[in-house]
């Protein structure tokens, strides 16, 4: 069992190109589910050919008595399925018994957002800050968040940002998206300005830092200065390496903060904004699918309920005879 948990993880990186993150959580919930059928099936030797529909049934209901959210629920099954889809196309079972086990219904929030004047004061915030105050810093969080917003990036995507990935010319960045799948995605006007002021600070940042006694271990890290530093990361920590995630949502988080205060919106929230207001302003679904990133046109239609919400509140606020 061991060997077939280790083959299917090996297969999901190999084969299907997926993340890091996905395949720890991955790893994370088949141990989950090991651990629970050894204690179900009450026996020292078992094989994968004898769990059944039933069992996985039986799984889902321990996680429901545990009080976890249907979208926990719901990935745990994703995985369960694909390690059963995976063992009966590798015929190592006869069948796949997950094929027929339905996930838990989930209950779609709509995702937070930033409203149009919100993020107007947003960018404009930005924009003061790093023209009165100047540096690495101020330049670097305004182009971060400006690409954020106007590219509709994942958090994920951002930080695997390398300079090499972005055509200031032809206003447009190369993205690697879930499943290591490739997209090119426009840039705008204001996103590409506040990239252009920050590269020289970029510059300039790593130039003095290449100067230290110590910087021959620390250019590891950011990259060196000059034509090789194309490979190198676009957005740079004040170590001179790459801004981790970690740093990326402290950053934007403090700022979304600002200007939305008490809403908790999360890095997420300004590719929410961008597909909403995308959206609001006219745009086509399968436009705006494309340009997301998403394999599903179902996991963009989440963005037409916020803007119907919309839609619902213009109209009770101005027909005569809505209510």
């Amino acid at each position: 069992m061991t060997d077939e948990l280790a083959d299917f993880l090996r297969y999901a990186e190999r084969e299907r190109g997926l993340s890091g993150h996905t395949l720890t959580a991955y790893r994370r919930d088949l141990a989950e589910f090991h651990d629970f059928l050894r204690e179900y099936l009450a026996a020292s030797e078992w094989s994968w050919n004898e769990i059944d529909r039933l069992t996985i049934r039986a799984f889902l209901g321990s996680l429901q008595r545990r009080g976890l959210e249907r979208a926990t629920i719901a990935r745990k099954l994703s995985t369960t399925r694909a390690f059963f889809r995976f063992l009966h196309r590798t015929d190592r079972i006869p069948h796949n018994p997950a094929r027929l086990v339905r996930a838990p219904k989930r209950r779609r929030k709509l995702p937070g957002y930033l409203s149009q004047v919100q993020a107007d004061d947003l960018f404009v915030l930005l924009r003061s800050h790093a023209e009165h105050e100047g540096g690495l810093l101020p330049t670097r969080n305004r182009a971060l968040l400006e690409l954020l917003y106007s590219a509709g990036l994942r958090l994920a995507e951002l930080e695997q940002l390398d300079l090499q990935s972005l055509d200031l010319r032809a206003r447009q960045i190369r993205v690697v998206g879930k499943g290591r799948k490739e997209r090119i995605v426009p840039v705008g006007g204001p996103a590409a300005a506040a990239i252009e002021a920050y590269l020289p600070e970029r510059r300039r940042f790593l130039e003095s830092r290449s100067r230290r006694p110590d910087s021959g271990r620390r250019q590891s890290a950011g990259g060196s200065v000059g034509a090789v530093d194309m490979g190198a990361p676009l957005f740079v920590s004040r170590q001179g390496g790459r801004l981790s995630r970690r740093q990326i949502q402290r950053v934007v988080t403090g700022l979304l903060e600002r200007v939305a205060a008490g809403e908790g919106l999360s890095v997420h929230a300004l590719r929410h904004s961008f597909a909403t207001h995308l959206l609001d302003n006219g745009a086509d679904l399968i436009a705006v699918k494309e340009l997301l990133g998403h394999a599903s046109l179902s996991t963009t239609r989440i963005y037409t309920h916020t803007s119907t919400e919309k839609l619902k509140r213009v109209y009770r606020q101005a027909h005569p005879r809505a209510q």
